[in-house]
């Protein structure tokens, strides 16, 4: 077993304990922090298939921005921290009615994959990927790029709005 396999392990095992605790917490916030973990080993998988970029937008963007929108969105809400009872509608039967739907889609994954051919030459795709992607994007991606960019600054004046009109509407009670 090399160091490559070692660290893979070791990187999805972190995210998938992230995922699965951050199923089991109920302080949404520390659910958001287990968040995080999940983030960090996905990155963490990302270096290790030689996407670099990817592995640091990852960490930029979703480690960084997502959980502080999360975090300003839990801030936002009217969330009460003494309401931690969850309400479980169903029994024993949907959880193995769950657990066996997870198994059968991981068992289906796993299969679909091994079933791939990925060809001989995967080395010729770990070269320089940030250049190759910066050509990509401002060659020929320039306008859809600028259009998400819009949409992100349309979406962050909406939600200021809205925080700030809540927060006077909270004020006048």
């Amino acid at each position: 077993m090399s160091g490559t396999d070692i660290a893979f392990f070791l990187l999805a095992l972190a995210a998938i304990a992230g995922g699965v605790t951050m199923l089991q917490l109920t302080n949404v916030v520390h659910m958001v922090i287990a968040l995080v973990t999940t983030f960090f080993g996905i990155a963490g998988l990302y270096v290790l298939l030689s996407a670099e970029f990817v592995a640091v937008v990852q960490v930029l963007i979703y480690s960084g921005a997502i959980t502080i929108i999360m975090l300003f969105a839990i801030m936002l809400t009217r969330h009460h921290a003494d309401d931690t009872e969850r309400q479980t509608t169903g029994g024993v039967w949907h959880r193995a009615v769950a657990a066996i739907s997870v198994i059968a889609f991981g068992l289906a994954v796993y299969f679909g994959i091994r079933r791939l051919d990925f060809g001989a030459d995967g080395s010729a795709l770990a070269g320089d990927n940030a250049r190759e992607i910066g050509k990509w994007l401002y060659s020929y991606y320039t306008v859809p790029f600028e259009i998400v960019s819009v949409i992100l600054l349309v979406a962050l004046v909406g939600a200021i709005v809205l925080a700030k009109k809540d927060g006077k509407e909270a004020g006048d009670e």
